[in-house]
């Protein structure tokens, strides 16, 4: 059914209106002033802003790590994800070294069919490369429309792969127009410290975090960054939680590297001393990389003000507090990391953000959405509000007071990690390719909605040379 969504005040990366827009069989067909159609659908939102559709880069969902599997899958987290304004994911799809990569992309599809109620994509783990890697990654590319992989610092003996194999997959996304992601941690001296750390019966929570210092995050930045260089290749480095890092990635930037940076809500407004609380409850905030001193903050926000981030993705890997972070109940190094963020992305980033002057509003749209479509290749189909472009839209009330809290919200998991923070601004409304998946804060989508989105090519999707920000 076509829709008018009037007088709402539509905000772009680099614009803001006021405008009625008609929406016809899934895109944006008209954007005018008293937009008129007799068989429409009037959505009324005055006083809302209209953002084009969230884009999460950064997802887990039914993902295996340390003996057990996230909790929420692509039904929960993908309507976790509507509810918070959120209309595309990417997710990531894990690989088995001495399997075939299509192994790994397979159990991905069985895992989202008939499931996501928004659309998704795939990046691709490489943990590995040979020849019969590099003899499937084209393949992929042209079939899957997955055009970027992702890289592993960390981990050791479990997902971290050596520089080498870095390096060589930076030499391939760059003859494949792909982007190459890295979690970037030193993971051999992650695993020293953490050794050291347990025998001297250091277990608590608390422990995650000193074992992998921001040093160790800054210092893998900065050699992948410089593999990207030598490599004349595309770097995109996930997570970045401290200002060593994000220093790194400025300094590369300005001596021409094309890399880019990624942080999330997590690292924007909590801090390590969340891992101190008594009873265990500080595994609550148990992720890689950890949460820092909370001086780090700032430096990030200004690292997004003046484009040295440049998106923020939730890095979504939930796990109930009980019964699943408890299995490191003795050991921290077994609480399985990561938390529930899918939700809260865009409304911290808002209230914390838009409301106290650190970004603007065209920014935010940028950092949780243009952005992204353009890295990702998804421009300008999704991340704009632009004539013909996949009607993903948001209606968002900027006055709405709440509180965080896991009693209302809808990820599966048994926590909040932002429990009782006070947020203003939310997502009333969302519409994915014409239609509501979220109306009034009720969800009205259905399963299995969500289109699997094949993905162009970064060479071919980001033509324009990004102006180079001011160092951090």
């Amino acid at each position: 059914m076509k829709k008018i969504i009037k007088n709402g005040t539509i905000v772009t990366a680099t614009d803001t209106f006021q405008a009625d827009i008609l929406v016809k069989n899934g895109v944006i067909h008209l954007i005018g002033e008293n937009l008129v159609d007799q068989d429409a659908e009037i959505v009324d939102v005055n006083g809302c802003y209209v953002f084009p559709g969230g884009i999460d880069p950064h997802t887990h969902l039914e993902m295996p790590f340390g003996g057990t599997v996230t909790k929420d899958d692509f039904e929960t987290g993908t309507i976790a994800a509507a509810f918070g304004g959120t209309t595309t994911v990417i997710d990531f799809c894990l690989t088995n070294k001495g399997e075939p990569l299509q192994n790994g992309i397979k159990t991905w599809h069985a895992k989202s069919k008939e499931k996501a109620v928004i659309d998704y994509g795939f990046h691709l783990m490489i943990g590995e490369v040979n020849e019969a890697v590099l003899n499937e990654l084209p393949s992929i590319i042209e079939n899957e429309g997955i055009t970027s992989f992702k890289v592993f610092m960390a981990y050791k003996n479990v997902l971290q792969a050596d520089d080498e194999t870095l390096f060589q997959t930076l030499v391939t996304a760059k003859k494949l127009g792909a982007l190459v992601m890295v979690h970037a941690e030193n993971g051999d001296v992650i695993d020293y410290l953490v050794k050291k750390a347990l025998k001297e019966g250091k277990t608590d929570p608390i422990y995650h975090a000193l074992t992998r210092p921001q040093e160790i995050e800054g210092e893998a930045t900065g050699r992948a960054a410089t593999f990207t260089g030598l490599a004349n290749s595309q770097l995109y480095v996930v997570h970045v939680s401290c200002a060593d890092a994000a220093r790194k990635i400025a300094e590369a930037r300005e001596n021409g590297v094309d890399v880019w940076g990624e942080t999330c809500p997590q690292y924007l407004v909590l801090d390590q001393s969340y891992l101190e609380k008594p009873n265990f409850e500080g595994a609550k905030y148990v992720w890689s990389p950890p949460l820092r001193e909370k001086w780090n903050q700032d430096v990030l926000w200004n690292a997004l003000k003046t484009g040295q981030l440049q998106t923020v993705g939730s890095d979504q890997c939930s796990f109930d507090f009980k019964g699943q972070k408890d299995l490191g109940k003795d050991d921290f190094s077994k609480i399985p990391n990561g938390g529930p963020i899918i939700e809260d992305r865009l409304s911290i980033l808002f209230s914390e953000g838009v409301k106290k002057g650190r970004i603007s509003l065209n920014q935010f749209v940028d950092i949780t959405s243009t952005r992204i479509a353009k890295l990702f290749g998804l421009y300008p189909k999704k991340g704009t509000i632009a004539v013909g472009v996949d009607a993903d839209i948001v209606i968002f009330d900027p006055s709405v007071e709440r509180t965080i809290s896991a009693e209302t919200h809808h990820m599966a998991v048994d926590y909040s990690a932002f429990e009782g923070m006070k947020v203003t601004g939310e997502p009333i409304s969302v519409l994915s390719r014409g239609e509501f998946v979220i109306k009034n804060k009720q969800f009205v989508g259905k399963l299995g909605a969500g289109q699997y989105l094949k993905r162009a090519k970064y060479n071919e999707q980001l033509q324009v040379q990004e102006n180079k920000s001011v160092p951090i």
